[in-house]
């Protein structure tokens, strides 16, 4: 599949949220991926070291032509020219490489490179990063971000790792421009329950949390 259809910037703008999906399965997707455009999200990533990661990829792009698709877990070349052969709109990544970043730079691909201290953030970022993705966020917070964007103060980061529901508008009030989020965002119970209610129910009270933040 050829990547026919651009990153919409717009829709990821008004819910600035990357979903990830990680070790999932078909059945999973086809459970998750409804209820999480119908509560208002629109970009979401397959990591590549899920299994199946690209038919998941270019199933996502063929059944969900409003979702912006991304692949996460991208830390080489050979993993780049599989997710864009898959069809991808956006690359992640959990490392700095600044080939990988080059490359999807020159296609116009977004790409969101992993970094975590001030050094390796400039360095994604002047390397042409459309954002830089803050990882692991989890045992820094939200205070690391307002601390690093003191002095880098426009560079787009999205904190990844440790974001939650009780503390997503600590991290948009810091700054972030936006986040990622796992298991925080889609909760193992509920998808093996597969309880369609409390995920929508889950999801909106996250998207109304980030609304009332960016919004104010």
């Amino acid at each position: 599949m050829q990547n026919n259809k651009a990153f919409s910037w717009e829709a990821f703008e008004e819910t600035p949220v990357v979903g990830i999906l990680r070790n999932v399965s078909q059945e999973e997707v086809d459970f998750i991926v409804p209820i999480y455009i119908s509560s208002g999200y629109s970009s979401l990533e397959i990591t590549m070291n899920t299994e199946g990661a690209t038919q998941l990829i270019a199933q996502l792009r063929d059944d969900y032509p409003s979702l912006n698709v991304g692949a996460g877990t991208v830390c080489s070349m050979d993993d780049l020219e599989k997710a864009l052969m898959a069809g991808v709109q956006f690359i992640v990544t959990p490392i700095v490489n600044v080939e990988v970043i080059a490359k999807c730079k020159s296609l116009e691909v977004p790409v969101f490179s992993g970094a975590l201290t001030p050094t390796e953030i400039y360095t994604a970022w002047e390397a042409g990063a459309s954002a830089v993705k803050i990882f692991p966020c989890s045992q820094f917070g939200f205070q690391y971000i307002k601390d690093v964007l003191a002095p880098l103060n426009t560079i787009k980061v999205l904190p990844t790792g440790g974001v939650t529901k009780e503390n997503i508008s600590d991290f948009f009030a810091a700054g972030a421009t936006g986040v990622g989020m796992g298991s925080s965002l889609f909760p193992k119970e509920m998808i093996k329950e597969k309880d369609e209610k409390a995920l929508r129910n889950h999801l909106s009270l996250i998207k109304n949390q980030i609304y009332h933040t960016i919004k104010v």
